[in-house]
């Protein structure tokens, strides 16, 4: 039995039955069918009960003060939150077709946050890497494992992503330790490796839980204040998880804010141009638009430029575009 329950019984939540699918079969098919079960309920059963009578579309909504870096939030459904890492997931994508005439365009920043920390941080290896367009989990491997970036394998690399994501989260050896299925030793060792290459970073983290602590809260890039009431407060893992919010919150708080900014820009050029693509959905860094074929080569085009160039960052803004029928295609 690996946790129980507030009642004290044997608990089946998903990160148990994680650990116990590596050793036996049946615990793998319950987080399959689990899986299956909620992509049912929440997309395949709701979605065409939820189509618009007078458009024909399924429509969102969208909040700005539900989460707490300011991203936008959807309901309703919530298109965000559609797996795209299963083939299940995707199926669910493709649900979602351009009308005739017309092609879905998806523009997605980059590694937009791992770049929000090199520009934060102003770590000079992170800049150097970015400013080289090397691919950053491959560099990072390079550093960690002390291996000549053309010698890095694809195992080194995996352990390089989730380094690089789990440290901009604030993960901790032990987080680390259970994401790689590593001793704790092993992580803390990868973790010093990584502020060893990378002090820039050290630097920044620390000074910025310090500031935390001190006026009670961080700011994005552009200067919007992001609230962390616990990160003086007498429990321990609320203040443990204010520290770590205190990491993430500006990198995600600027994403936020560069994909608002972006959204802001393709629209009044949109409107200006006059043209008849139209902006329909945006799901964390990416933006979704429906575009007319005869549109389509000004759109991605300009699209690219527009993304790239809200900020100025101390490294360059990168867009990956795709076009399709369908959402799933387009990605």
């Amino acid at each position: 039995m690996k946790k129980k329950t507030p009642s004290g019984t044997p608990s089946t939540d998903e990160e148990v039955l994680q650990e116990l699918a590596l050793d036996y079969p049946l615990p793998k098919i319950l987080l399959e069918y689990r899986g299956m079960a909620k992509l049912k309920s929440t997309y395949t059963d709701k979605l065409p009960q939820m189509v618009n009578s007078r458009t024909g579309r399924v429509h969102t909504s969208y909040s700005q003060g539900v989460a707490v870096t300011g991203r936008l939030a959807s309901s309703d459904p919530n298109l965000q939150n559609i797996p795209i890492r299963t083939p299940e997931g995707r199926r669910i994508r493709e649900a979602f077709i351009a009308p005739f005439g017309s092609r879905i365009v998806s523009a997605d920043y980059s590694q937009i946050e791992l770049r929000i920390m090199a520009h934060l941080s102003g770590d000079e290896g992170l800049l150097r890497a970015f400013a080289n367009h090397e691919d950053i989990h491959r560099a990072t491997a390079a550093e960690v494992f002390g291996v000549a970036r053309d010698a890095v394998n694809s195992e080194q690399r995996r352990y390089a992503k989730v380094i690089n994501f789990g440290l901009i989260y604030g993960m901790s050896a032990f987080g680390l330790a259970s994401q790689l299925n590593i001793e704790r030793s092993a992580a803390q060792q990868y973790i010093d490796l990584y502020f060893a290459r990378y002090p820039g970073v050290k630097n920044y983290m620390d000074s910025t839980r310090a500031q935390a602590k001190s006026q009670g809260y961080v700011e994005t890039w552009f200067g919007r204040r992001l609230w962390l009431p616990e990160i003086n407060g007498a429990n321990g893992m609320r203040r443990q998880g204010a520290e770590r919010a205190a990491i993430n919150a500006p990198m995600q708080g600027t994403a936020a804010d560069l994909i608002k900014l972006a959204m802001v820009a393709v629209q009044n050029w949109l409107e200006r141009e006059q043209l008849q693509t139209l902006l329909i959905m945006q799901v964390h860094d990416e933006l979704v638009l429906e575009v007319p074929q005869e549109e389509l080569a000004l759109v991605k085009e300009k699209l690219r430029d527009l993304m790239c160039h809200v900020a100025e960052l101390k490294v360059p803004l990168e867009v990956g575009l795709g076009e399709g029928g369908n959402w799933d295609e387009a990605h």
